[in-house]
């Protein structure tokens, strides 16, 4: 199997190496192409990676194609494709906004994938959803899978509006971490700790919060409620986090990002 990454942009190149790495594929079974010169002669030292500069030259010889490249390009990109491709081709695409049937009509094929990955694929601790047209047998559907899974996690979600959906949880998710983050490096620093400091206590709280989280099945109020004590400092934060309504804050930014991948979507489909 051939597996061909259209981008070579942060994330098209984080799934190329991931899937280039993993013991999925044969040696220079993974192509990645980029319309950049530059970023052509960058990704054909990488030893691992078959890289183009020429849809013509990788696109079909492709069993497997994954879309990586900004919304805006998708239509140029399709028109430059559909006569290069073919019905057994499966498309993957992580273009946020362009629909299932966008790309079929686009392309002129019927076996399409879409899905949403985060940031923290580039470290393999991503977490992608995905969903798939009818078309797409089921052996294909696990194919796919264990390709997204190459950068994390992946779940397969039933329609698109679970793409829209997770894109407010964990496509955008990771930026609400940090906002948070960045909230208490600041208190620290005002409290007279070093930049250093406040970064390592950050971290180091973060990363054993989460690591407790996903040791049980204890939800965070749960918890919440082994580290604060009547009267102690963890209830006073807390308290001062339910007078300042900040978990309807949180949960209405979610659905901000939500709301915006469903606009996205409409203003892609019409144009």
């Amino acid at each position: 199997m051939k597996v061909l990454v259209i981008g070579g942009g942060n994330m098209g190149f984080t799934y190329a190496e991931a899937i280039a790495k993993s013991t999925f594929l044969k040696a220079k079974d993974l192509m990645i192409l980029d319309k950049s010169e530059e970023r052509v002669a960058e990704l054909k030292r990488h030893p691992l990676l078959d890289a183009y500069a020429d849809l013509k030259d990788c696109l079909p010889k492709a069993d497997v194609v994954l879309i990586a490249v900004k919304p805006n390009h998708a239509q140029g990109l399709m028109t430059e494709m559909k006569s290069l491709v073919n019905n057994e081709q499966v498309f993957v695409s992580i273009m946020a906004g362009v629909t299932i049937n966008v790309i079929q009509n686009g392309l002129g094929v019927a076996k399409v994938v879409r899905a949403m990955p985060n940031l923290p694929a580039q470290v393999g601790l991503g977490m992608t959803s995905f969903t798939a047209a009818d078309e797409v047998s089921r052996l294909e559907l696990s194919t796919i899978e264990q390709l997204l899974d190459t950068t994390g996690r992946s779940i397969h979600l039933e329609t698109e509006k679970g793409i829209d959906a997770s894109t407010g949880i964990s496509g955008s998710g990771p930026a609400y971490i940090f906002y948070f983050m960045q909230s208490m490096l600041e208190a620290a620093q005002n409290m007279g700790f070093s930049a250093r400091e406040a970064r390592t206590l950050v971290y180091q709280t973060f990363a054993g919060a989460v690591e407790l989280f996903g040791s049980s099945d204890l939800d965070p109020n749960a918890w919440m409620a082994k580290v604060a004590s009547k009267g102690g400092t963890t209830r006073a934060a807390l308290d001062s986090m339910e007078d300042n309504n900040v978990k309807e804050m949180i949960k209405e930014a979610a659905y901000a990002a939500f709301n915006r991948a469903v606009e996205l979507g409409k203003e892609f489909n019409h144009a």
